[in-house]
């Protein structure tokens, strides 16, 4: 992935910049709470996404580099807004409703644009933020408009879009969605894929500006 760190000069604003002028690299999380999740997968996505933040949280450059923010769907809401790992709250995901995962991408691709326009405010360097999709369904609402606009995205570079399918995920349905080609989690191995997640970004988070990103292939949590 070719994912060069985009400068701005401008003056720091807002005293939280001030304090941490770090480049940011920004990774929305699109996880599927849908009613099919409850049980043993949500158990499985919670205790994945705590070891996704303690890895971040034990890493001096990571956790101020990194910045995650949180949507899930079913129905969608914002968990937690583009944060470094420092200030996790630690959420208790819970599964219910169907999988209105158009209205997610659409919103977390707004949040997206919102956070980038504050960097560029404060004069806060970026790297192309990294947008990973959850899902163990298939999609109960209109998902066309959101693959526009994840095309436009990838072909602007105005993100990176991944798609990961657990259990009865409709892939054929997430290949439409994504330009790449989507994962298949083995099992419920969500703590794995986090560790490996979590990996990347704190590699990411040690490169330079125009350094050549690379992720590292899956290792034992995906059956692609």
């Amino acid at each position: 992935m070719n994912d060069e760190l985009m400068l701005n000069q401008q003056p720091l604003g807002p005293v939280s910049f001030a304090e941490n002028p770090e480049p940011r690299c920004p990774c929305l999380l699109l996880l599927d709470t849908s009613g099919s999740m409850v049980g043993r997968p949500i158990a499985e996505l919670n205790a994945g996404l705590r070891t996704f933040y303690d890895e971040l949280q034990a890493d001096s450059l990571a956790i101020k580099r990194v910045e995650v923010a949180l949507i899930s769907f079913g129905p969608v809401r914002m968990i937690s807004d583009f944060n470094t790992a420092e200030c996790f709250l630690d959420p208790t995901l819970e599964a219910v409703g169907d999988t209105p995962l158009g209205e997610a991408i659409t919103q977390g691709i707004d949040l997206i644009k919102k956070r980038k326009d504050e960097y560029r405010a404060n004069g806060i360097s970026f790297y192309r933020p990294w947008i990973f999709l959850i899902t163990d369904g298939s999609p109960t609402d209109k998902w066309e408009h959101a693959a526009a606009l994840i095309r436009e995205g990838e072909n602007s570079k105005a993100f990176a879009f991944f798609a990961v399918g657990v259990q009865k995920a409709d892939m054929n349905i997430l290949r439409q969605i994504s330009v790449r080609e989507p994962l298949k989690l083995q099992g419920l191995k969500f703590r794995e894929f986090f560790q490996w997640l979590s990996n990347s970004m704190k590699s990411a988070s040690r490169s330079n500006p125009g350094d050549r990103i690379l992720l590292a292939p899956p290792s034992g949590w995906s059956e692609i």
